[in-house]
């Protein structure tokens, strides 16, 4: 029955291990991994911008109706990463948190208190017996009315943050890493730069020359503050603009 070292302590969430660590957390941080995808965020000068794989799993599938990217509220947006039925359960209480503090307060809720409030839910999740942790990841962008672009990321454990560009999933690492070279330049990443970096980010970790409808982008700008996702041929356009680059 005993399993080696973490024999026992993976069988509840609420137990520690003697080295102090919570097995089921970082077994939804592998679903996140095992997940296949990677999705990317970068937040520009005027812009922020997240941008993910299209997968459609099966042929028969109708590829409009398979998404990662979620609307929030009209002006905060989101890639989920991950399993898709847990990606759904936090975007919709995503959307009743936001709802809710609009009726309570008669003014959008802002990317940060958001994000805290969902973290604040994900720690719940990894302090109760009945309960699993979720096995997704968030990306949030939107365009904060006194900091400009945000992106925040919101992970299993409970924990969010800020960021200036970020990872998740299959390829996080690879990525980070690639990410962290380009923003230590200190680029000015107008709005076409940040969306082309992060295809390239993408690009380059995966090994892949991307079509069109194998990406999906999600942006806000400071002149459009509403979260949009791009067109295939405004993605097509990117795409040409970074093959005659390189």
């Amino acid at each position: 029955m005993s399993r080696g070292a973490n024999a026992g302590f993976d069988r509840h969430i609420t137990i520690f291990s003697p080295e102090g660590r919570l097995y089921q957390v970082e077994y939804a941080f592998k679903a996140i991994s095992h997940s296949g995808l990677t999705s990317v965020g970068v937040r520009g000068t005027d812009s922020a911008v997240v941008v993910t794989q299209k997968k459609i799993p099966d042929k028969l599938l109708d590829s409009s109706t398979v998404t990662n990217m979620f609307k929030l509220t009209p002006c905060i947006g989101c890639v989920m990463t991950g399993h898709n039925a847990d990606s759904r359960s936090q975007v919709h209480r995503a959307r009743v948190e936001a709802g809710e503090w609009k009726y309570k307060f008669g003014y959008d809720i802002v990317a940060e208190v958001l994000c805290r409030k969902l973290a604040d839910i994900s720690q719940v999740y990894t302090q109760n017996a009945e309960m699993r942790p979720l096995g997704c990841c968030m990306i949030m962008v939107a365009i904060d009315p006194q900091q400009g672009p945000v992106l925040y990321k919101c992970d299993p454990a409970g924990y969010y943050c800020g960021f200036r560009a970020t990872a998740v999933g299959a390829k996080q690492t690879e990525a980070n890493s690639y990410l962290e070279k380009k923003v230590k330049k200190k680029l000015d990443l107008t709005h076409d730069r940040t969306v082309q970096l992060a295809i390239s980010c993408l690009s380059s970790v995966l090994s892949l020359d991307f079509k069109a409808n194998e990406l999906e982008v999600g942006v806000v700008t400071k002149d459009k503050p509403k979260f949009r996702t791009l067109s295939e041929s405004e993605i097509e356009a990117h795409l040409v603009a970074i093959a005659e680059r390189e």
